[in-house]
């Protein structure tokens, strides 16, 4: 993988664009200098994934790395000289790595981004038109989120921080990006937010505009404390509102996650979440085979739940790690006899 950078201070760089033949991509939080310093990767560049990058800096302005699979990354060109040279008051000699056939990795090709820890800002736009993006896994240091940042990456499904549950991050400000379903997932907590959408309405003998918002996942969004943690007691308080709403899929999807990882889960929440699971096994069996969950399903199981038509249904689907799951359950619930009996 192939990635330039815009030096923005002695000691930090913005990501500009990257190239590579596969979709997903890891960036490096450290990079060698040119003058035998490091740059932190601080920032994503406007519209950085995205296949239309618009006012791209000049080839002399940026630097280029060769990122290897264990993230170690070697400077293949300084501000717009190869291999050897020398440019200002640098001797460039890197050896640079071969770069053909190599794609930018952006746009519909673009599936999963792994960003370093050391980012603090994500420009407008960055994954603009990603629509196989499914994943972005962050540290809980970026706190600067542009516009537009995922505007039609309809794949999306999972933002992962690297982070303690209970710790202040800026994910209030990402989710303020995505209206869609969304899963997040914590050390040690997993939440799922539903869909929300958001209408103006005109009122024209007077002309004004009423905006109105619908869906719960809006209101689960401001579940969070003023110093950036999540509120895990109000994100669950507002699950009873949610079940008036939202579909079984998304509210067992909601269940599962709080169950499966439950930092923060009070005693009354955890009885509405096991209670409403009890009351729909057929779409929260579906739900956990689907995600491929193990954890979900042995919980599930645990509640004693009917397995038959989940048996069947992971037949169907051919996943055998949750048949065996299941039949496992049954083959335990099975009467034996001995002598004595008869």
């Amino acid at each position: 993988m192939l990635i330039d950078v815009l030096p923005l201070s002695d000691t930090t760089a913005r990501l500009v664009r990257a190239y590579g033949e596969a979709p997903c991509i890891a960036l490096p939080s450290v990079l060698p200098t040119p003058e035998g310093g490091s740059w932190a990767v601080t920032e994503l560049g406007d519209y950085c994934f995205s296949e239309s990058p618009r006012n791209l800096p000049a080839p002399d302005a940026v630097c280029r790395y060769a990122v290897g699979e264990d993230g170690s990354a070697v400077l293949t060109r300084a501000f717009g000289r190869d291999r050897t040279g020398r440019h200002r008051r640098y001797d460039l000699d890197f050896g640079a790595t071969p770069e053909e056939d190599l794609h930018p990795v952006c746009g519909n090709f673009l599936e999963e981004a792994v960003l370093p820890d050391s980012l603090r800002v994500i420009g407008s736009c960055a994954f603009y038109n990603c629509r196989r993006l499914r994943r972005v896994t962050l540290g809980p240091g970026v706190e600067g989120f542009g516009s537009d940042l995922f505007t039609n990456c309809r794949q999306l499904q999972t933002f992962r921080l690297r982070a303690a549950a209970d710790a202040p991050t800026g994910l209030k400000k990402l989710l303020g990006a995505v209206s869609a379903d969304i899963t997040v997932e914590l050390d040690g907590a997993r939440l799922f937010y539903p869909e929300y959408s958001e209408f103006l309405d005109e009122n024209t003998p007077a002309h004004i505009f009423n905006h109105s918002i619908e869906g719960e996942g809006y209101r689960m969004r401001q579940c969070f404390t003023p110093g950036g943690a999540v509120d895990y007691a109000a994100f669950d308080a507002s699950f009873a509102q949610a079940c008036v709403g939202e579909s079984e899929d998304k509210l067992c999807q909601l269940a599962l996650g709080r169950l499966v990882q439950p930092f923060g889960l009070g005693d009354d929440a955890r009885a509405d979440y096991e209670l409403y699971l009890t009351a729909h096994p057929e779409a929260a069996f579906r739900r956990a085979i689907d995600d491929r969950d193990e954890a979900a399903l042995r919980l599930l199981v645990a509640l004693s739940l009917p397995t038959a038509d989940a048996a069947v249904y992971c037949a169907r689907v051919g996943w055998s790690a949750g048949a065996a799951v299941l039949l496992g359950r049954a083959k335990r619930a099975k009467k034996t006899y001995d002598f004595d009996d008869l």
